[in-house]
């Protein structure tokens, strides 16, 4: 008989949330992901390194793990949520909504998704939360008729949403959020009209 899964400990579950609201207070505030360490979130956090390390590897490892868990209501609403995100949504509406969804939590976590983008380890396009959403998109143009070649499209699609494009155009471009939004569903209205 299997054993049953223990609860993490009262002050693990403590200690997990003092490092992420540390991590993200820290990755907010600076010019670049790359200037803050393992170490510096330790110390905000009022945990030891050691502590970090065992708890999620290295500082990827950390990043991957605040991401995802700021992720979660979003992946939630895509697999079990209601229209126009969930799956009961005909692709020509669902892939919008899709696309307007992580720009939003891009430009809500840009601080975050720019220290994951930029973390070196491998290419963006081989993590697992990239591979989720190109999986998602390119199944759901493969239901669009006329549609040609949708893993190709699913990354042009994708690549508009990256992080270091959403900071270039919202910090230096100076583009409101909403007309960032604008801009990349009449992008993908057209690349869909192309399909359709």
């Amino acid at each position: 008989m299997p054993e049953p899964e223990r609860k993490p400990r009262k002050d693990a579950v403590r200690n997990r949330a003092a490092v992420f609201a540390a991590a993200d207070a820290l990755f907010a505030g600076c010019r670049s992901p790359e200037e803050v360490t393992m170490a510096d979130i330790a110390a905000a956090a009022g945990v030891g390194k050691g502590t970090l390390f065992r708890a999620f590897g290295d500082r990827t490892g950390l990043i991957r793990a605040l991401y995802e868990a700021r992720l979660e209501p979003l992946r939630t609403a895509v697999e079990e949520g209601p229209p126009p995100l969930g799956p009961a949504t005909p692709p020509l509406q669902r892939v919008p909504a899709l696309l307007d969804a992580v720009l939003c939590f891009k430009l809500d976590n840009r601080h975050l998704a720019q220290a994951l983008e930029g973390t070196g380890t491998d290419s963006p396009y081989r993590t697992a939360h990239y591979e989720r959403w190109h999986t998602l998109l390119r199944d759901l143009l493969e239901g669009v008729p006329g549609a040609a070649d949708s893993d190709f499209t699913a990354h042009a699609l994708l690549a508009a949403t990256r992080a270091d494009l959403v900071s270039y155009l919202t910090d230096e471009k100076d583009m409101p959020r909403e007309e960032l939004r604008e801009r990349l569903a009449k992008f993908t209205a057209g690349v869909l009209v192309g399909t359709a």
